[in-house]
């Protein structure tokens, strides 16, 4: 237990000149609230929008009626983001690689989902756009602050409402109105 706390002590007092280095995917940015590079934030939005997609559309294939509402706006969403995302890298206003695959942590989840269905696909399916758009949400406030892209942090900044919406919708799935309700 000591040597937890005495880690975790040097890792928050090393603050984020440590983060910067450690990259995005271990979760300590976030937690220190540093900005992403601009290299991981275009990696992690792109990969974000990649997974926004294919599994937005196995719920408009499978998903209740809510989900189906649900997975077809963040299709269009989060097509029209890919888009902005990659005209901004391929006009040379953002000096990026664009990821052209999920990563791993990603794949699985979406593998998961196929074999899903029912109760079990809207379980999964509801919590994962949950999760997703929490760190969408972080990602895109951190690198609007703090981002070294003068048009990459207009965007997210612009772009930030708009996942912030879709955190809210996405708490709503499974949430049903009670039995009685008039609409």
């Amino acid at each position: 237990m000591k040597r937890t706390i005495i880690a975790l002590s040097c890792v928050l007092l090393a603050g984020p000149a440590l983060a910067q280095s450690l990259g995005e995917k271990t979760g300590i940015n976030s937690t220190l609230g540093v900005a992403p590079t601009t290299a991981d934030f275009v990696k992690e939005v792109a990969v974000s929008d990649m997974f926004e997609i294919e599994s937005s559309k196995l719920a408009v294939q499978r998903g209740n009626a809510q989900e189906k509402t649900f997975g077809q706006q963040m299709v269009t969403d989060h097509t029209k983001t890919s888009s902005e995302l990659k005209e901004l890298v391929s006009g040379g206003k953002v000096e990026a690689t664009l990821p052209t695959a999920l990563d791993s942590s990603h794949q699985s989840k979406l593998d998961k989902l196929k074999n899903a269905s029912g109760k079990d696909f809207s379980s999964d399916y509801n919590s994962y756009q949950v999760s997703a758009h929490e760190d969408a949400v972080s990602l895109f406030e951190r690198y609007s602050k703090g981002g070294d892209n003068s048009t990459l942090k207009d965007w997210a900044g612009k772009t930030l409402p708009a996942l912030k919406h879709h955190l809210d919708m996405a708490k709503e799935l499974g949430k049903s109105p009670s039995v009685g309700q008039s609409k």
